[in-house]
């Protein structure tokens, strides 16, 4: 019996350096986290006779569970890193003197990298010999040098996998940056006449954007113009602002019953967005000879309209809930308004007046009436709208993109 326990012993002192150079090769071949971890618990259990088998790994601020082999929940869920392991630095047999939290098992088996504490292994139930101590025991240092090289190589699997992400969410939001700078018409875009002066405004807040603002020739005499935000950002939400553009596009026209109008475009947003998305909008037709403006404001915040003449502000309320919200929209009421010569009409996006102040998101539009709230030309009220945007920049306030159509009627 002496000759077969020293012939064990001897076969895994020769086999040690194999054992590392096969956990290197699974490492160097680059196979999975699930095939490397299989790899360590056979050799664990079947070579080393290792029956319980933990191992913790500190990742994103946290310690997890990296295997559990041959212990219950309760076991597992009894043991605190930091209260019951965070005091081991070096590799320690339990078998006699153990914490209460960590009965059941023989070793505690620290892993560092540069110093600082990357994991621990705990094993337990070692099949001991007739003679002498497992030789198990003797070889916890080889189980530190393997765990270390795993811990370390699901630490760079991670890392590379968060840059690959990251990368594939940077190339995301690039293509959506584009779709959405394609949605928003430049200045030279913009419809040309004498009876009105158009002027825009689009600023993303995090490269990615879900405004969206147009302004249409409907017919020699008929101006169409909306403005939109769709709740949530990134790709998904620049392919339902893209997909709405079109329909509007197509379905807009001089004549086009607004009402009507409304309920496709819910109708669409509903079929695009899986009840996962909705749109505020605010929708404008005004009629260059007639003067006539007809809206629907559908949940969007209310453009401002002032009247020079009269020296009144007003806000555009007329309409519906926003697109997408229910499947079919109880009601909608068209506005109709009789423009004066003069007047003012700006409408913006959420950005423009909800303003993160650290601690919420706070809302006011007193700075923005104020500055469009007078006789001076639009062109100026919107260099006044930009010092505030300014400012908003410079104190850290931006909560989201800003998008701003202003409309001076001649």
């Amino acid at each position: 019996m002496v000759t077969q326990l020293k012939k064990k012993r001897l076969r895994l002192y020769k086999d040690r350096l194999n054992i590392i150079l096969d956990i290197a090769q699974t490492i160097n071949e680059d196979h999975s986290i699930e095939d490397l971890l299989s790899e360590f618990e056979i050799l664990l259990r079947e070579e080393l006779e290792v029956g319980k088998v933990l191992v913790y790994t500190h990742s994103d601020e946290k310690w997890k569970n990296l295997l559990i082999s041959g212990v219950t929940e309760d076991e597992a869920s009894d043991i605190n890193v930091e209260n019951d392991l965070l005091q081991y630095d070096t590799i320690e047999s339990i078998t006699l003197s153990h914490p209460p939290s960590l009965k059941g098992f023989d070793a505690v088996i620290p892993l560092f990298h540069r110093y600082k504490a990357i994991g621990y292994v705990l094993i337990g139930d070692i099949e001991e010999e007739q003679q002498g101590i497992s030789p198990t025991i003797k070889h916890l240092k080889l189980i530190q040098i393997i765990s270390n090289l795993i811990i370390v190589f699901v630490e760079n699997k991670r890392m590379q996998q968060e840059l690959l992400e990251q990368e594939a969410i940077k190339k995301e939001m690039e293509l959506a940056s584009r779709i959405q700078n394609q949605l928003v018409p430049s200045k030279h875009q913009l419809p040309k006449t004498s009876k009105l002066n158009i002027h825009t405004y689009y600023q993303p807040h995090m490269g990615v954007g879900g405004d969206y603002y147009d302004v249409f020739q409907l017919s020699r005499n008929t101006i169409g113009f909306c403005i939109a935000d769709v709740s949530g950002k990134g790709m998904s939400a620049a392919m339902l602002m893209s997909n709405f553009q079109a329909v509007i596009r197509s379905a807009f026209t001089y004549r086009c019953n607004l009402k009507k109008l409304i309920h496709q475009l819910n109708a669409r947003v509903n079929e695009s967005a899986n009840n996962e998305k909705f749109i505020t909008l605010f929708l404008g037709r005004y009629n260059l000879i007639t003067r006539r403006l007809s809206y629907v404001n559908a949940g969007h915040l209310p453009p401002m309209l002032y009247d020079v003449r009269k020296e009144q502000m007003s806000h555009l309320e007329s309409g519906c809930i926003g697109l997408g919200m229910l499947d079919f929209i109880p009601s909608i009421e068209v506005g109709k308004v009789q423009i004066h010569k003069d007047s003012k009409l700006l409408a913006f996006t959420d950005g423009l007046v909800e303003l993160d102040d650290g601690h919420q998101v706070e809302s006011g539009s007193e700075d923005v009436e104020k500055t469009l709230n007078n006789s001076h030309p639009l062109e100026q009220n919107f260099q006044g709208l930009r010092k505030i945007i300014d400012r908003i920049e410079r104190d850290g306030a931006a909560f989201d993109d800003i998008s701003l159509i202003g409309l001076e009627f001649k």
